[in-house]
C-alpha cells in the first residue's frame, strides 16, 4: 500500500474507506508547461488481505473536507490550500464545492477563502468532467487507481511474485491543473489531508505527502495519532524514533539513519519545478515508491519488485485512467 489503509490495524481513518487518503501527485502539465498537475486519491477500493471489501460506496464522503496543501516558503506551513467537500448521493448523483485559500485562510481547519467552483459533477462512470474555475481546470470522481505494489510478496520475505494487488482497482480522485502564479515556488510543498465533524469537533483523519509512509514506518498505536498531526511538528516528533528503526531495519550508522529520516520529515512531498518530476521531486503516476520506500527501509537490501505501472494511464488530463467497472 502507499498510504492506503493508514490507520491503527491497517485499518481506515475513521472507520470509514471513504475518508482513506490513498496518495498525492505533483508534476508539470503535458499541455501547459506553466502550469502544475495536482492529485489526490481516496476511497480504495484494493483489498489485499487482510483487507476487508467494500461496503460503502464509490462517494466521496459526504460532509468531509479533502485539502491540499501548498508550503511555498519553507516553514511547513500551509500558503495555499484548495478546499472540497461533497454532497449527499441523491439518485446516483454527487456534487462538489471548491475553495482556494492563501495565507491565514489556508491554515484554518474549516474551508475558506474564495470559492472556485460549486455543482462540481462527481464521475462515477468513468467520463471525466472538467470544471473550468478561472485559471485551474478541475474534476473529481472514480478513476483507476494507478499505484502499483505486489503485497503478497512483502508478506512472505520480499519473495517477489510479480502479482500487482492494486491492478484493477479503483479511487476517488480529485484533479486540478494550477497556474504557477497560484501556487508560488518554484519549489513548493505538498500535502493532503482528510477531516470531518464528529460531536460538532473538526478532526483530521488523515494526512500525507511523501508516498509509502505512515503505514510502513509508525507502528500501530501511532498511526491514528500522526494522522492527526501537522508537518511542522514532525521532525519533533518522529527523527529520534524513525532514526531508530531505520538503524535497526537497514543497519544504518546513527548519523546515516538520521539523514535517511530528514529525506521525509517532515512528511511533505517537495518539488522543485524547475526540474523534472520524479519521486522524490514531486511525484508522476509512474513512480514505483513502493520499491524505493522498502529499498530506503533496508539501506538498499531489497530489490525492486519488477511490477511495471498501469497501462491505462491517460497522456493528458485528467492522467488517471476510466475506472474498472464493478470495483
Amino acid at each position: 500500500m502507499s498510504n492506503h489503509f493508514s490507520a491503527d490495524n491497517l485499518k481506515f481513518p475513521g472507520d470509514d474507506r471513504r475518508l482513506d487518503l490513498t496518495d498525492v501527485y505533483a508534476f508539470t502539465s503535458t499541455q501547459d508547461p506553466g502550469k502544475t498537475i495536482l492529485i489526490i486519491d481516496s476511497n480504495p477500493t484494493s483489498a489485499p488481505p487482510p483487507i476487508p471489501a467494500p461496503v460503502t460506496g464509490p462517494e466521496f464522503y459526504p460532509g468531509a473536507f479533502y485539502r491540499i496543501n501548498i508550503d511555498n516558503d519553507g516553514d511547513n506551513h500551509a500558503d495555499v490550500a484548495f478546499t472540497f467537500a461533497f454532497s449527499e448521493v441523491e439518485n446516483g448523483k454527487q456534487t462538489g464545492t471548491a475553495w482556494y485559500a492563501t495565507g491565514a485562510d489556508a491554515r484554518r481547519l474549516e474551508p475558506a477563502g474564495e470559492v472556485l467552483a460549486a455543482n462540481i459533477p462527481v464521475s462515477f462512470d468513468g467520463t471525466a468532467r472538467p470544471v473550468l474555475a478561472g485559471q485551474i481546470r478541475l474534476c473529481a470522481g472514480l478513476r483507476s487507481d494507478p499505484f502499483f505494489a505486489d503485497v503478497e510478496g512483502a508478506l512472505h520475505g520480499f519473495v517477489w511474485t510479480g502479482h500487482d494487488d492494486f491492478a484493477g482497482n479503483n479511487v476517488d480522485s480529485i484533479v486540478l491543473e494550477v497556474p504557477a502564479d497560484m501556487l508560488g515556488g518554484p519549489v513548493i510543498g505538498i500535502w493532503a489531508t482528510v477531516s470531518r465533524y464528529q460531536d460538532d469537533m473538526l478532526e483530521q483523519l488523515d494526512r500525507g505527502g511523501n508516498p509509502t509512509i505512515n503505514p510502513f514506518i509508525n507502528p500501530d498505536g501511532e498511526k491514528n495519532l500522526y494522522n492527526s498531526r501537522q508537518p511542522a511538528d514532525d521532525v519533533a516528533n518522529y527523527l529520534e524514533p524513525w532514526s531508530a528503526i531505520l538503524e535497526k531495519a537497514g543497519g544504518y550508522s546513527p548519523e546515516a539513519a538520521r539523514a535517511k529520516a530528514l529525506e521525509v520529515l517532515p512528511d511533505i512531498l517537495r518539488y522543485d519545478r524547475t526540474k523534472p518530476a520524479a519521486y522524490p521531486n514531486g511525484r508522476v503516476l509512474t513512480d514505483d515508491v513502493y520499491s524505493l520506500r522498502f529499498a530506503w527501509l533496508s539501506n538498499g537490501k531489497i530489490p525492486p519488485t519488477g511490477l511495471k505501472p498501469h497501462g491505462n494511464l491517460l497522456a493528458d488530463f485528467p492522467y488517471l485512467g476510466p475506472p474498472t467497472p464493478g470495483r
